[in-house]
């Protein structure tokens, strides 16, 4: 197998020749099921859950889209659905609006339980930790930029009557705050939500475990599983099993589904 890559005049052929290597390694190692990492292991664990949940037509939303790569996927699972992706850095932003053009419907808001303006901490050297308050990160030198955003809650951006049967989210510690402010859309839709938590992020904004789970149990009427229980047994967690999966650092993924 030949690969040509067409250079870049501002970037090196080492450059291009190591993006593609990890990226032809990355897809050999998802082929194989082979997960190096708990990231790793994560991606591919929703790829299963969104092949096995979305329909042709299923309506979705990318919470912090980052690099569009789960709404990629959610496209080719859910070609004839309407979308919405939301990513507050402007150049990725950007990006998307290249990549998806007229397929999906973007917004450059910061999901919240309030709307208004806000600092931002863009993270140049890794994006990926951006969000609204500064965290623990997991890089040595984090360099941070900060910038302006509209914060909005999801129940003011979408329709009253907009039908969602899938949501991502990964905000970097804001999760609780983005569902508080779509408690209307959830409580009517009850869609799928997969979503980060995790210490090092979340408590930044004064959530936890309990009120995560009184929260999507109580008051939306989901239960909550791990990505791989929910693939393969459904089993459903307990208010003490999120908390220890929490506080242990041994589970930061989960998934939120109809009772």
């Amino acid at each position: 197998m030949s690969l040509i890559i067409k250079l870049h005049p501002m970037q090196s052929s080492f450059q291009i020749i190591l993006t593609a290597g990890k990226k032809v390694i990355k897809d050999i190692l998802n082929l194989l099921q082979l997960d190096l990492t708990k990231n790793m292991a994560y991606d591919r664990q929703t790829r299963i859950i969104m092949q096995k949940v979305l329909s042709s037509d299923s309506n979705a939303i990318d919470i912090g889209c980052h690099k569009g790569e789960v709404m990629k996927q959610i496209l080719h699972y859910a070609p004839n659905g309407a979308h919405y992706g939301f990513e507050p850095i402007p150049n990725l932003f950007v990006k998307l609006k290249n990549t998806f053009k007229n397929k999906v419907t973007l917004f450059d808001y910061a999901l919240s339980n309030q709307n208004g303006r806000s600092d931002f901490k863009f993270v140049t050297n890794a994006p990926a930790f951006s969000g609204i308050k500064e965290r623990s990160y997991h890089i040595s030198k984090p360099v941070i930029k900060t910038i302006q955003v509209e914060l909005r809650k999801l129940d003011d951006v979408l329709p009253d009557d907009a039908r969602i049967d899938f949501i991502k989210i990964d905000v970097e510690g804001a999760e609780f705050d983005v569902m508080r402010g779509s408690e209307k859309l959830l409580r009517k839709n009850k869609p799928y939500i997969i979503f980060e938590f995790g210490l090092g992020a979340s408590e930044f904004y004064g959530s936890g475990p309990g009120e995560m789970y009184d929260f999507l149990s109580n008051k939306i009427g989901l239960n909550i599983s791990l990505l791989k229980d929910f693939i393969s047994s459904g089993k459903t967690l307990e208010k003490s099993e999120l908390e220890h999966y929490y506080h242990s650092r041994t589970e930061y993924y989960f998934i939120a589904h109809a009772v």
